[in-house]
């Protein structure tokens, strides 16, 4: 496989007000709606992508290499950083909350470094948060993961500021959407729901 260069790291998304004496049209509309983001880390990102990006609410997703210490990163040198998703979703579907409680149903959380056969730190477990308010909702919800007993041993999912997003090469992009029979380590763990801890206090 070829590394080719990466694109820039992501930017903030910015809206366009509407202009009040002309109609906005329905694609309009939709480019222009609240938009919010996550970025996550859970292994191997074929696996993560194809099942995240089938998500209600989930308007994008694309893959690439995040936290670490190279800039420009390719898969052939993306140094300490995590193969990660970038996902786009919308707020009045879903929320960042749900976004991570079935993060925590597709990988494991307890396996420092590794998920499934794939190790290294580029597999590592990680919530890159993009304000106070995802970091606050990213640490009760591993609370929630820990109490629920769900897991067998402790989560040691990284909650980390996100830094520069580096887009993965286009064949990394939605590999398992174009290759069905393609490698991946994720699957939905059936019957799989979180408690908060007040409900796991009171089932224990």
């Amino acid at each position: 496989m070829s590394a080719r260069g990466a694109d820039g790291p992501s930017t903030a998304f910015e809206k366009a007000p509407a202009h009040p004496d002309i109609p906005v049209s329905d694609e309009h509309r939709e480019t222009a709606m609240t938009t919010e983001r996550a970025i996550l880390a859970g292994g191997c990102f074929w696996g993560m992508q194809d099942l995240i990006r089938r998500q209600p609410g989930v308007l994008s997703t694309r893959v690439g290499y995040t936290g670490g210490d190279v800039p420009n990163a390719t898969y052939r040198n993306h140094g300490t950083h995590a193969e990660a998703i970038e996902i786009t979703f919308d707020p009045n579907v879903t929320s960042f909350r749900r976004m991570l409680e079935f993060f925590f149903q597709i990988h494991d959380p307890t396996t420092p470094n590794r998920q499934g056969n794939d190790r290294g730190l580029s597999y590592r477990s990680a919530i890159f948060y993009l304000d106070d308010e995802q970091k606050r909702v990213a640490e009760e919800t591993i609370a929630d993961v820990n109490a629920s007993g769900l897991w067998p041993g402790k989560v040691v999912t990284e909650v980390a500021a996100a830094g520069p997003f580096w887009e993965a090469e286009p064949e990394h992009q939605d590999y398992l959407e174009r290759i069905p029979d393609g490698y991946t380590c994720h699957f939905i763990r059936p019957n799989w729901r979180l408690p908060s801890r007040e409900e796991a206090r009171r089932a224990s």
